[in-house]
């Protein structure tokens, strides 16, 4: 699994785009990234912090890669139906308190934002509903983020329009019902 890390981490050193959804895409791909799973924990916030990076938004890619590796791995699997929290909703709101350096000890609105961030993309992922699927959760997650930073911050991140390549994968899928199954 390190291996499998680091060729992640390579795509996100190489990546330029300000696409999240873009990025999050190209890790999905990766050789051995299930279709659902905790490593959906990980990805999802470093495919923001790539993005966010290439916004010009100042911090330490090499770094916050690897903090977020550190906290994404402390979470199980099967987090949404069993404690009601996605892992997608946790990992873009650990990307963000990544770049913000907040602590549980913050008192600021940093600490407030992180927390705002992972409710409205949890909102969106629980209005749709289950059963799992760790793609549907990422493209909601990271189109909530990507609405987020530009209106608390200005900063400007590309969205795209998705059609899940995935579904064929997924025998959980609830076809149209998902706003993104083609």
């Amino acid at each position: 699994m390190d291996e499998q890390f680091e060729i992640i981490k390579e795509i996100c050193f190489n990546e330029k785009s300000i696409n999240p959804i873009e990025i999050v895409k190209k890790l999905m791909k990766v050789d051995n990234v299930s279709i659902h799973g905790p490593i959906h924990h990980i990805i999802d916030g470093y495919a923001f912090l790539t993005a966010m990076h290439n916004a010009k938004v100042e911090f330490s890619l090499s770094e916050a890669l690897d903090e977020l590796e550190k906290r994404g791995k402390k979470m199980p699997g099967a987090t949404c139906g069993q404690w009601g929290i996605c892992g997608s909703c946790s990992s873009i709101g650990a990307a963000l308190a990544i770049i913000h350096q907040t602590t549980p000890l913050s008192d600021n609105q940093y600490y407030k934002d992180n927390l705002k961030l992972t409710s409205q993309a949890l909102d969106h992922i629980g209005d749709i509903g289950g059963p799992r699927c760790c793609k549907r959760n990422a493209f909601l997650s990271l189109k909530t983020a990507i609405k987020f930073v530009k209106e608390n911050y200005g900063i400007i991140l590309e969205d795209s329009d998705i059609h899940c390549e995935f579904s064929s994968l997924n025998q959980q899928c609830i076809h149209e019902r998902c706003p993104f199954h083609q």
